[in-house]
């Protein structure tokens, strides 16, 4: 299924929401007073796109057999995807006040049999890859047409568990596959590059006979014409090289990796939402 393609006005509804989405992230971290910043906010266009133009998916119907397939690999980044669902509809956008709480639904990490519409538990890095193929593998065994889509940070590539799931995406030639890389260059202790060096990615994927695109995951039109051009591959699974900002749309935490794991207090959190209610949008029609 090709998906399709964005006008201005649709573009600018996506984008509205990416800034909306940011909003929510902010508040909910304040409440809850624990959890990751930078992640979740360099995350917000790309989870946007899929939940509000890419997925085929139905929020009254969660369990939709013939739903697409969305796996949150690098699962500390959970609270925009809890955000984007609740905007999407699947829950209420007050629970997001419960986001790492005693007995909430919404935990630090997502729990797939607490919230419906999260495919997957994750905590552990590296995981991912191997479920979203568990998932292309049973879809190619069901007959179905679903597609499974992977979201992944960039430190978790320095994860051997992860080049084991690519080797066997690409011997079993899972074309219903496409994993979402996000390239933020930061990890909890400093620079990818410092830490671990993942360069040069792109080749590493390509070396496991993958079909590998960059996008600047902040454009949402390139980035739904980067998914199309996945979904057109036959006979490799496809990985998309997102380049991204940690912390997009807050000055003091943009490309700042001590914001990885970390929530604004209530100054910062006042700040970081008068920059966010100030763009209107505009974050991403700036990568046009």
């Amino acid at each position: 299924m090709v998906i399709e393609e964005i006008h201005d006005e649709k573009l600018k509804d996506l984008e509205l929401k990416a800034t909306k989405a940011r909003e929510l992230v902010i508040s909910a971290l304040l409440e809850a007073g624990s959890g990751h910043s930078a992640g979740p906010l360099g995350m917000a266009d790309i989870f946007v796109a899929f939940y509000f133009h890419i997925l085929n998916h139905d929020p009254k119907n969660p369990e939709w057999a013939d739903r697409d397939r969305l796996v949150l690999s690098n699962g500390h980044i959970c609270p925009i995807r809890y955000v984007v669902m609740a905007m999407a509809g699947y829950f209420p956008v007050e629970e997001l006040k419960t986001l790492r709480k005693i007995n909430s639904r919404l935990q630090g990490h997502p729990h797939r049999t607490s919230l419906p519409g999260m495919e997957t538990t994750s905590g552990p890095l590296g995981e991912g890859i191997s479920q979203s193929i568990g998932m292309a593998l049973a879809a190619r065994l069901d007959k179905k047409n679903y597609h499974v889509y992977c979201i992944t940070s960039d430190g978790e590539h320095q994860e051997g568990n992860t080049w084991e799931a690519a080797m066997f995406a690409a011997k079993n030639k899972l074309d219903n596959l496409t994993v979402v890389i996000d390239r933020n260059n930061i990890q909890i202790d400093g620079f990818t590059e410092n830490v671990m060096p993942l360069e040069f990615l792109r080749a590493k994927y390509e070396a496991f006979n993958w079909h590998v695109q960059e996008v600047d995951g902040h454009n949402i039109r390139a980035f739904v014409d980067t998914i199309n051009q996945a979904r057109a591959v036959h006979q490799k699974p496809s990985a998309i090289i997102a380049h991204t900002i940690p912390g997009l749309g807050v000055d003091f935490m943009e490309n700042k990796f001590e914001w990885h794991g970390k929530p604004p207090d209530e100054e910062e959190a006042a700040k970081a939402l008068k920059e966010l209610r100030t763009l209107e949008g505009k974050i991403t029609s700036e990568h046009e």
